[in-house]
């Protein structure tokens, strides 16, 4: 798999990236990527990011997408998702705009530098 060069060393944390403005891309990391992460990476931090924040409002790309039956992917759409896979974090950001570039980049240093416990598997009971 083109990917496995990726598994060959130590991961501190990875970022899974998908387009607010392809539903296609938001679905792939469901279908693809989170599966491939955790396979190879099973205790590694992920933190999920919806990037082209600044297409998200576009009225040309929402039309686009409009005449395609689609639309572009919600905040809460995206958080949903990373509790779905257990991302320590969701985050979205423009490259173009720079907006919450910088936060992705300090939150995957804090995820390296406080990484969440590990969850060990088996029975437990917890009382409350």
């Amino acid at each position: 798999d083109h990917c496995l060069s990726l598994y060959g060393s130590p991961q501190d944390v990875f970022l899974i990236c998908f387009s607010l403005v392809s539903p296609a891309s938001f679905e792939n990391v469901r279908a693809k990527w989170y599966p491939e992460v955790r396979h190879h990476c099973p205790n590694t931090p992920i933190i999920l990011v919806g990037t082209k924040l600044d297409l998200r409002d576009d009225k040309d790309t929402i039309e686009r997408l409009r005449d395609k039956k689609l639309s572009p992917i919600t905040y809460p759409q995206g958080l949903a998702m990373a509790r779905e896979i257990g991302a320590v974090k969701y985050l979205e950001c423009s490259a173009l705009t720079q907006r919450g570039l910088k936060t992705v980049f300090d939150e995957a240093i804090r995820a390296v530098l406080c990484p969440p416990p590990v969850k060990k598997r088996g029975k437990r009971c917890t009382v409350f």
